[in-house]
């Protein structure tokens, strides 16, 4: 192993692995929790596969974790397998996070001389029929060979193989606390600059345009919530592969201005300001980031109950959660939301008091014990 005889006073020489750094939900966590991490005991990079998926590679740099594009050039959606593998031997610790970077960098790993070679461990942050079929073989065969591997919900680990679910913890990962709170003023700022009236009753979503988050379901459930209250105004933020399907399917609903598209935007925590509700359509999940955020700012949930959902959004009490797939549950619980202040203000409260156990630096310290455990074998 590569730390075989090094100085413990040394840091332990962490890795980072993971398909893009664009702006979706594991990969904001790799910047929460770089925010936090221990940079003396620990020394972090990033290595990351998708050129056109660098959005958060400044944001990573800023917080001490410096990146590394192993994707690149003409050749690089086949050569980033041997790129990885050479990087390698340069650590104690290969953290994966995507299951297709996992299963090549665990066999990588095991090609490399057992002096030179790093312990792999990952994070699971996606069910596991969300994957490919080809992916999620990769990486169920291949999980064997981590000596220590995460989930981010027990709906993510229930999903698993039994014979990789059982060795399998839960980790709840989280977001910084206090790190996003808005100016005094912002919620009237971002809605002046968008157009809202102050009287509007705005629901909001964060999510990129991919297949597991259902716009089509979210779409139709604010074609029918819209009929029925004059009032109401969604937000839309994210960018993604089905960017041109999710446009054209917003032209035939015939949606409007009551509907914006906003794409990817650096300001989310102001968005979520100017909100009163935060709503989230999906087929599938892990534990999305983008809950745990708006529930910090104090906004009510109304979402499907899949992944690790419910094991944030109390029904009732935080918000309201419905089945899958069914956008008249989804508009039912947005327009009951929306026409009852009372129960805004008392969810609001309930969720900002469920948000402060959704700390990053717990996982974070976890993580780190278990680099320490490992890299000193």
């Amino acid at each position: 192993m590569p730390n075989a005889g090094r100085d413990h006073a040394d840091p332990v020489r962490v890795l980072w692995a993971i398909k893009g750094l664009g702006p979706g939900g594991a990969e904001q966590l790799l910047v929460s929790s770089a925010a936090v991490a221990d940079h003396q005991r620990f020394s972090y990079e990033a290595a990351y596969v998708r050129p056109d998926k660098d959005q958060l590679v400044g944001a990573l740099a800023r917080a001490g974790v410096p990146s590394t594009l192993v994707g690149d050039g003409r050749w690089g959606r086949y050569l980033w397998p041997i790129r990885l593998w050479r990087l390698l031997p340069r650590f104690d610790v290969v953290h994966a996070h995507s299951p297709l970077v996992a299963g090549v960098a665990r066999v990588a790993a095991r090609l490399l001389p057992a002096q030179r070679r790093p312990v792999t461990v990952s994070t699971e942050h996606n069910v596991w029929g969300n994957f490919s079929r080809p992916t999620r073989l990769l990486n169920a065969v291949t999980a064997g060979l981590d000596a220590r591997r995460w989930a981010v919900s027990e709906e993510v680990r229930r999903s698993m193989w039994p014979s990789r679910r059982s060795s399998t913890s839960v980790l709840v990962h989280g977001i910084v606390q206090g790190a996003a709170t808005p100016e005094e003023g912002t919620r009237r700022r971002v809605r002046g600059e968008l157009g809202i009236p102050e009287d509007a009753v705005v629901a909001i979503t964060v999510a990129n345009l991919r297949r597991e988050k259902d716009y089509p379901n979210l779409l139709e459930a604010a074609r029918l919530a819209l009929r029925d209250d004059d009032r109401l105004v969604l937000l839309a933020v994210g960018q993604g592969p089905l960017a041109d399907e999710i446009e054209a399917l917003h032209h035939r609903l015939q949606l409007g201005e009551r509907v914006r598209l906003l794409g990817y935007r650096t300001d989310v925590a102001d968005l979520l300001a100017a909100a009163d509700i935060f709503i989230l359509g999906s087929a599938y999940e892990g534990l999305p980031v983008s809950i745990m955020e708006a529930m910090a700012q104090g906004l009510p949930v109304v979402a499907t109950a899949v992944g690790g959902v419910p094991e944030a959004v109390t029904d009732g009490e935080t918000g309201r959660l419905v089945p899958p797939r069914d956008p008249q549950a989804l508009a039912h619980a947005l327009n009951g939301l929306a026409s009852d202040v009372n129960a805004r203000l008392t969810m609001s409260a309930a969720a900002k008091e469920r948000a402060r156990s959704f700390d990053i630096r717990t996982a974070v310290v976890e993580e780190e014990r278990a680099y320490t455990q490992l890299a000193r074998r």
